[in-house]
């Protein structure tokens, strides 16, 4: 419990907070459709993509810089990660993602709002397979970012940000659809 006294601590949870926000912002806020027509899986990926890069580059020196949920999970399994850091982190992410989209609720235009980036499951998809396909694709992106970060390939790579970003619009590429 000491950890929980540390100003360290306090500082990467804001930067969870402020990561999760700018993420949510950001890549909910680029993904949307400003113009008549289908929407972009290209453009949604890519802004979701960019916007982690972003936030991995920004903040990750301070917290990590895992912004999801799923992240969080998986270094606190891989234990490097502390339970109260943990639990600490994923409040700081939800509430981050909640203003995050509450602030583009509050910026949009009602007409461009629509569902403010909420995705639905195709028609000819069942949510048996939607599931299995969301946790493949975080599966994939647990593993880079967990490979990015590992600290046997000589230490913190400076440009782990890249390979995560990436992970995360391959994912969107794949699954959006």
């Amino acid at each position: 419990m000491r950890e929980l006294r540390s100003s360290a601590f306090w500082r990467a949870v804001l930067a969870e907070f402020l990561g999760s926000l700018l993420y949510a912002l950001l890549g909910l806020g680029a993904s949307l459709r400003w113009a008549p027509g289908p929407p972009s899986v290209v453009g949604a990926a890519l802004a979701f993509g960019l916007a982690q890069t972003t936030v991995v580059q920004a903040m990750g020196h301070v917290s990590g810089g895992h912004v999801n949920p799923a992240i969080t999970l998986a270094f606190l399994l891989a234990s490097q990660l502390s339970m109260p850091r943990a639990l600490a982190y994923l409040l700081a992410q939800v509430l981050g993602m909640l203003a995050g989209a509450g602030v583009l609720y509050g910026v949009t235009p009602g007409p461009v709002r629509g569902t403010l980036g909420l995705s639905a499951l195709h028609p000819g998809v069942g949510p048996g397979q939607g599931t299995v396909v969301e946790l493949l694709l975080t599966a994939q992106f647990v593993l880079c970012v967990l490979a990015s970060f590992d600290d046997r390939h000589d230490g913190r790579p400076a440009m782990a940000a890249v390979p995560v970003g990436f992970s995360l619009a391959l994912g969107h590429l794949f699954g959006v659809r």
